[in-house]
C-alpha cells in the first residue's frame, strides 16, 4: 500500500512540477534569459528533481565530493561526470547532488510536450543515438560548452540496465572528453534500481548512494586514445562497485 501511494503521489508531483517549472523555463528562454549566464535558471532542474525525490520518499547520500575540489579546497571544474544507469531515478538523483551541469540526453526526450522544450531551455544537449554523424556533432556542441566552463553528465553505458554491474561503454562520451580536454569523473549510483527498476512502474522509498570517484585526466589525449580513457574509467567504476557493494 505504501508503495502504491508513493507511486501515485510521485506521478502527480512529477506531472505538476514538470508543467510548472517547464513553463517557467520555456517562457524565460523566450524572453531572452540565457541558461549560460542566468544565476537562477540552472537551479530550476535541481528544485524539480528534489520535488520528485521528496514525493517518492528517496533520500540521497553523496560521497566523495572532495574529489572535485582543488588544492585550496574550492570546487574546481569543469568535468565530465560519467555515471552508471539503471533507473529513471538516476536523473533526479544526480541532478540534485552534482554541481552545475548539463545532461547529454537522447533526442526522443525533446519531443515530449513541455518537458522537451523545458530541458532544451536549461541547456540539455540532444543526441541522435541511431545516427553516428549527428551524435558526434552533438558531442562537439557539448565540448564547446565544457570548454566554456560547464560540466556535463553522460551515461556511457547508453540505455538503462537491469543490474548494477558496470556494462560495456559506448565510445562517444570519451570522444567528447578527448575533444574537451577536461577530467572525467567516474560516478556510481546505487539504490535507484530498488526505487524504480527498468520495466516497472512501482516506486519504492529507498536510500540512494552516489559515489564521486577520483577523476581520470584526458588533457593531451588524442582521438586514438579514446578507448584507453574509456577502459580506465570503466575499471575505476567497476572496482568501486565491487568493493562497495560486491557487484562487479
Amino acid at each position: 500500500m505504501i508503495s502504491f501511494i508513493r507511486t501515485i503521489l510521485t506521478a502527480v508531483v512529477a506531472a505538476v512540477a514538470t508543467l510548472f517549472f517547464g513553463t517557467i523555463v520555456v517562457v524565460a528562454a523566450a524572453c531572452g534569459v540565457d541558461h549560460r549566464t542566468s544565476p537562477w535558471l540552472p537551479q530550476i532542474p535541481r528544485i524539480w528533481s528534489r520535488c520528485i525525490l521528496l514525493a517518492a520518499g528517496v533520500k540521497v547520500r553523496v560521497h566523495g565530493l572532495e574529489h572535485l575540489e582543488d588544492a585550496a579546497g574550492k570546487m574546481s571544474g569543469p568535468f565530465i561526470f560519467a555515471c552508471n544507469h539503471v533507473s529513471h531515478f538516476d536523473i533526479p538523483v544526480l541532478t540534485g547532488v552534482l554541481p552545475k551541469h548539463y545532461f547529454v540526453a537522447k533526442s526522443e526526450l525533446f519531443k515530449i510536450p513541455v518537458f522537451g522544450p523545458g530541458i532544451r531551455a536549461v541547456g540539455t544537449i540532444p543526441i541522435e543515438r541511431n545516427n553516428q554523424k549527428a551524435a558526434f556533432g552533438s558531442y562537439a556542441v557539448a565540448a564547446g560548452r565544457i570548454r566554456d566552463g560547464s560540466s556535463v553528465i553522460v551515461f556511457p553505458e547508453g540505455t538503462r540496465g537491469m543490474a548494477y554491474p558496470i556494462r560495456p561503454f559506448k565510445k562517444g562520451p570519451f570522444v567528447l572528453a578527448v575533444e574537451a580536454g577536461v577530467p572525467v569523473v567516474p560516478c556510481i549510483v546505487h539504490g535507484t534500481l530498488d526505487v524504480l527498476p527498468k520495466k516497472s512502474l512501482r516506486i519504492h522509498p529507498r536510500v540512494v548512494d552516489v559515489h564521486v570517484l577520483a577523476s581520470v585526466p584526458s588533457a593531451g589525449l588524442t582521438y586514438d586514445q579514446r578507448n584507453t580513457l574509456a577502459d580506465a574509467v570503466h575499471a575505476r567504476m567497476a572496482d568501486a562497485m565491487e568493493s562497495l557493494y560486491h557487484n562487479a
